[in-house]
């Protein structure tokens, strides 16, 4: 049997838009959408895209990312939304449809509504509206037999815009429409001129015949408790799709089918006119599945299915292909630590998180940023990314990139309590009973959160739904998301009302979100399952030089007569988060650079002592955490692994050191040495060795180990062992611990370095030939070299052959040429400390670009910067 195919595509308009104010604009639609209207004025327009993402582009306003540009931009509540009302035009070739044909104008995404004309004629009664409403129209009656023909959109902002007052989203008016609250300002972000007013996801043409097939839905059952390795036992996949009759004459008869790894399932179907209807397969058991799983507990496999509807047994109508991974998911009540716990596949997951808010502030996204973003997460060892609630639906190639990198996924809904009503707050224009019924079309809302709902269900990465940021939408919303639409379109995952509620984590809230003692994750029993918890995280001095203007790079020093920090107004506008007096501890920073690079050893420590603290009593006090927050969608100096530009600081580092799944660590408080492994798999025959060194001596003692269980984290070795040498040797004077696991092959596997302060809080210095420990002006003993293996993938090797510590160093990847960085890189390792006689390697990957020739440039506390050519 030979199928047919041939009308079914699809293809993306991404292309050749052009835009215009529209109250520049003196015609209505029917007359632009019309090919012969001449676009005398339109510029070139950014879709998927903003109005200020077109604005910027086409150079009318400063970059809102550099210094205090942002407030060049002209703000939509003192224009008013006319400013920022455009027209977006298309001109588009499409052959005119054969007979029985039919063709599709699908937009993922617009904010906030639209009126939308083909070819002089309305295709939508009434503006559409909500930000997360897709939308399809069927233009095959509109379309010109000379295949030339133009789409023209309206697109207005929300409405109320809100009052950037500088509450969290403004006066909270944002809050009445359908759209994301962080626009309006947050305490990480400024606001957004045009409130992400725009056509700002994809825009699709698709052709099929008279029956269309949607919303495939693919659910996974895998019994029992699994193990990701040897032969597993059969799993289940049950499949149904949605099939609409778009024919008005008749009734077709036709087949539905499903191909999945050699199986061809079937059902035979009458579809009436104009009706739509959900087709359910015959369950289909599979055997020896090949199972996904979240990141550190196994391979993330995932298979495709390709859904067609076959009219006559011989020409197919349409088709879809759907990605899956075949996993099951089991959230239950963890008594002794008083929260949810996850078990995937019947293993539990200690959930080792970030908050995610988005990729960036204009929406500009794509498939390479999201899988650069997801890529880190992963690097991190991280397991899950929480999807805030103050921003969008995450697309489907983050979802695509999650599943491809093992990242569970907590989706919040758009509601917050900062806007919808949680507390009382000066900031907001409504009182808090007016603000819990926000947004004001709850039909919208619900019919929003079905459409999204579908988007997102095959995700094996989708892990959680919640209603919401620290509060559950308005009651009638969050009755039809919990009793009706959750468990008729989905069913397979567990429902938070809210980001911190009781069914998540007894007495559940959230933080703390700035600098504290390293020792405080240890000793503090936060909440069980604690969805924010946070601290500081600028980059480095590179980073900063990015946005920050020359004359405003100043140290903030504190004022003791106001008892304050004295920052810079340009580093207050980007929310600097403080670090206080701890960088102090090393050393008066005496230059912005020399105070970066001090945060950077701050990050990294607050950060490998946020998840170590958090791991050594997993199953005890907790049973996850989600750091607040993983990155920035702008330039801010807060809260983040890496920048917007897509460079990580050492908080990357720190975490990726910290979140291993097997992992020794140095307990601050006990003052000992523990191992954890919060994976599903036994370790054997693993050799611990510790070594230190202060101002006395270096001592070095070596444990060999039998077995190391899953899932805990324990102190394996006595006091005449391993903790000897930090009692002993460190003492109260501070100094260098080095822990390493090493398996049976020789390898080291994990390689931790802490430099431990004296009993005063001070890092003090060790005296070698009357040298500063940690200033040395040469790179003496020091040698580097690099080989690009293969294209795209550097090996690093460095060597110190001196009797100190080369501290702290960080390998970045520059332009031969100009000596700015090349981003994105991923790193397995990053900011190392290599202990005397000994030599450490880092492995690099990158994307190779056309007219440039990589360096690599490494620097640390006493290592100046040097650049090293790369052998091939």
């Amino acid at each position: 049997l030979t199928l047919t195919s041939s009308a079914q595509q699809q293809y993306e308009l991404n292309t050749g838009w052009q835009c215009k104010k529209a109250n520049d604009v003196t015609k209505g639609g029917e007359d632009i959408s019309r090919t012969d209207f001449p676009l005398n004025g339109f510029m070139p327009a950014t879709v998927p895209g903003t109005v200020l993402t077109t604005l910027l582009n086409n150079k009318l306003f400063p970059d809102p990312f550099y210094g205090m540009n942002n407030k060049l931009i002209l703000d939509i509540y003192t224009t008013g939304r006319d400013y920022y009302t455009y027209w977006f035009v298309k001109d588009i070739n499409e052959v005119y449809p054969l007979a029985g044909e039919h063709v599709w104008l699908q937009f993922r995404g617009i904010n906030y509504s639209s009126s939308v004309y083909l070819n002089g004629h309305k295709l939508n009664d009434e503006p559409d509206k909500g930000m997360y409403l897709r939308q399809s129209y069927d233009i095959t009656p509109y379309l010109e037999k000379s295949g030339h023909n133009r789409l023209a959109v309206i697109v207005y902002p929300p409405d109320p815009v809100g009052n950037p007052n500088g509450g969290q989203g403004g006066d909270g008016t944002i809050a009445h429409s359908i759209t994301n609250q962080y626009v309006a300002g947050w305490d990480w972000i400024q606001p957004i001129a045009d409130r992400n007013t725009g056509i700002w996801d994809k825009v699709f043409i698709k052709k099929t015949k008279q029956v269309t097939v949607a919303n495939t839905h693919i659910v996974t059952y895998v019994h029992g408790k699994r193990s990701p390795d040897g032969k597993q036992a059969p799993a289940e996949i049950k499949v149904t799709a949605e099939l609409e009759n778009t024919n008005d004459t008749g009734a077709i008869d036709g087949v539905l089918q499903y191909e999945f790894e050699g199986w061809k399932v079937s059902v035979k179907v009458r579809l009436e006119p104009q009706s739509v209807r959900e087709v359910e397969f015959p369950e289909l058991t599979v055997d020896n599945p090949r199972l996904w799983w979240p990141n550190g507990y196994g391979p993330q496999n995932m298979n495709e299915l390709k859904v067609r509807f076959l009219i006559d047994d011989e020409f197919v109508s349409d088709e879809e292909t759907v990605s899956f991974g075949i996993r099951e998911l089991k959230a239950v009540w963890n008594k002794k630590t008083g929260s949810r716990e996850l078990h995937v596949n019947g293993q539990k997951i200690f959930i080792k998180g970030g908050n995610r808010i988005l990729s960036d502030e204009l929406l500009r996204f794509s498939k390479e940023r999201y899988d650069a973003e997801l890529r880190f997460h992963r690097d991190m060892n991280l397991n899950l990314i929480r999807v805030w609630g103050g921003g969008i639906t995450e697309r489907p190639e983050f979802y695509d990139a999650c599943d491809k990198y093992g990242l569970l996924v907590m989706q919040d809904f758009w509601v917050s309590g900062d806007c919808n009503g949680r507390w009382d707050d000066p900031m907001k224009l409504e009182d808090t009973l007016a603000r819990r019924k926000y947004p004001d079309d709850h039909r919208l809302f619900v019919t929003s959160l079905e459409d999204q709902i579908k988007m997102l269900r095959n995700h094996p990465s989708l892990a959680f739904w919640c209603g919401g940021n620290e509060i559950a939408p308005a009651k009638d919303v969050l009755d039809a998301l919990r009793d009706t639409l959750l468990p008729e379109l989905d069913g397979t995952r567990f429902f938070f009302d809210y980001s911190n509620a009781d069914s998540m984590s007894t007495g559940n809230s959230d933080g703390p979100y700035t600098i504290q003692p390293d020792t405080f994750f240890w000793s503090h029993k936060s909440f069980p399952f604690n969805s924010e918890v946070g601290s500081v995280g600028i980059g480095d001095y590179e980073s900063l030089e990015r946005f920050i203007p020359k004359k405003d790079m100043v140290v903030p020093a504190y004022n003791s007569a106001t008892q304050k920090w004295d920052v810079d107004s340009v580093w207050r506008f980007h929310k600097y988060c403080s670090y206080d007096s701890s960088l102090e501890a090393y050393g008066h920073p005496k230059d912005v650079a020399d105070f970066a690079m001090k945060a950077q050893l701050v990050n990294y420590n607050q950060y490998r002592a946020l998840i170590e603290g958090a791991t050594a009593h997993m199953w005890d006090w907790y049973t996850g955490i989600i750091i607040w927050k993983t990155q920035n969608p702008w330039t801010a100096m807060v809260g983040q692994m890496y920048d917007v530009y897509l460079d990580p600081n050492a908080c990357l580092y720190g975490l990726q050191e910290g979140a291993k799944p097997l992992h020794i660590m140095y307990d601050p408080v006990k003052k000992n040495v523990l191992i954890s492994n919060s994976g599903c798999t036994p370790y054997y025959n693993i050799t611990c060795v510790a070594w230190s060194m202060n101002a006395h001596r270096e001592v070095e003692a070596t444990v060999d180990l039998d077995t190391i269980r899953a899932r805990t984290c324990r102190q394996h070795f006595s006091e005449n062992e391993i903790n000897y040498i930090i009692n002993d040797t460190l003492n109260s004077n501070g100094g260098m611990l080095c822990l390493k696991l090493i398996d049976s092959t020789g390898t080291v596997i994990d390689e931790n370095f802490y430099w431990l302060p004296d009993s005063t809080g001070k890092y003090t210095t060790i005296p070698e030939s009357k040298r500063n420990y940690i200033q040395i002006p040469q790179n003496y003993g020091f040698k580097a070299s690099a080989t690009e293996r293969e294209r795209g993938k550097i090996v690093v090797t460095i060597k110190n052959e001196n009797s100190i510590v080369a501290f702290f160093n960080r390998i970045s990847l520059v332009d031969s040429n100009t000596q700015l960085r090349i981003l994105p890189i991923f790193c397995n390792t990053n900011y190392i400390s290599i202990l005397p006689r000994e030599e450490r390697t880092v492995e690099i990957e990158y994307t190779p670009q056309a007219g440039i020739i990589p360096q690599v440039c490494v620097e640390g506390w006493n290592i100046e910067k040097e650049f090293i050519e790369i052998k091939h």
